[in-house]
């Protein structure tokens, strides 16, 4: 949804929801870029439901 400074990205969740995710270390190991719109696979943190990480990016969205 948006793109922050430091690897930090705002993401929504199909119900709504929007938390903080911040880019897996494998996926900045390899240099894998994400922008605004793209779909990702979030892993969200048992603890703080306002938190994850972003572990895959599927494909861009159409809209």
């Amino acid at each position: 949804m948006e793109v922050m400074p430091s690897g930090v990205f705002r993401v929504e969740l199909p119900n709504g929801h929007r938390m903080l995710a911040h880019t897996s270390a494998k996926m900045r190991m390899n240099s894998i870029q994400i922008n605004a719109g793209d779909r990702v696979t979030v892993k969200m943190s048992p603890f703080d439901l306002s938190k994850g990480c972003i572990t895959v990016r599927q494909e861009k969205l159409n809209a």
